[in-house]
Formats: C-alpha cells, structure tokens, sequence
C-alpha cells in the first residue's frame, strides 16, 4: 500500500472521521489557521490519485468518500512500523512501549488475559 505523507494523512484523517465531504468541510475541521483553499484541494487530488478516496461531481461540488479503510491503513503502517524497527517482531515492539512506559506491565498483563480469554 502506498504511504501517506503527514500532511496527506491529516487530510485522509479527517476524510474517514466527516465523509462525505468537500474541500470547504475539510478545512473547516482544521481550525486555525485556516490552510488555502488550493493547498487543501490539491492534497485531496493527490489522494484521489493515489487511490485513498473517490470523488463525486455535484455541480461545481466534488464530494469525497474514502475507498481505503482508516483500519487496512492502520494495519499496512502498522505492520512497516514492526518490519522496519523492530526485526518483524510484534514482541520486540510491546518490550519497547513496556520500556519507554508507553504501556504499563499492570495493562499489559490485562491486556493478555483478555486474548487468552477470547
């Protein structure tokens, strides 16, 4: 899956929260300052190139709609996270937020029970 740059995926973050929706909706949920009309615009283009959203014409109105899921991007990302820092290894990764007390052991040892329990 192709990889979003940060101000792609600002754009695609709002997309999956308000779709549908337009240029104007998107830049109303990025508060101040407010980017150009243009700037947004294109990076929604770009999106739309890359095959992250589709887009509707109504009028003079493009109306976009994601066509890859906030969770199959989570996933892909998630997975070059674990491929390119930590070996391919998911247990290299949780030591690591063990470590850097991202996740406490107490919530981990939760968080084992439950998939032991499913």
């Amino acid at each position: 899956m192709k990889k979003l740059t940060p101000a792609e995926e600002q754009i695609m973050k709002i997309i999956w929260d308000i779709a549908p929706c337009s240029v104007g909706q998107i830049i109303d949920k990025m508060g101040s300052p407010r980017p150009p009309h243009s700037t947004i615009s294109s990076l929604v283009r770009i999106l739309d190139q890359k095959g992250f959203i589709t887009h509707e014409a109504y009028g003079r109105t493009f109306v976009y709609r994601p066509v890859v899921k906030k969770s199959t991007y989570l996933k892909s990302s998630l997975k070059d996270l674990v491929r390119n820092y930590f070996s391919d290894s998911p247990a290299q990764l949780v030591s690591f937020l063990v470590k850097q007390k991202e996740v406490d052991k107490k919530a981990l040892m939760e968080l084992i029970e439950k998939l032991q329990n499913d």
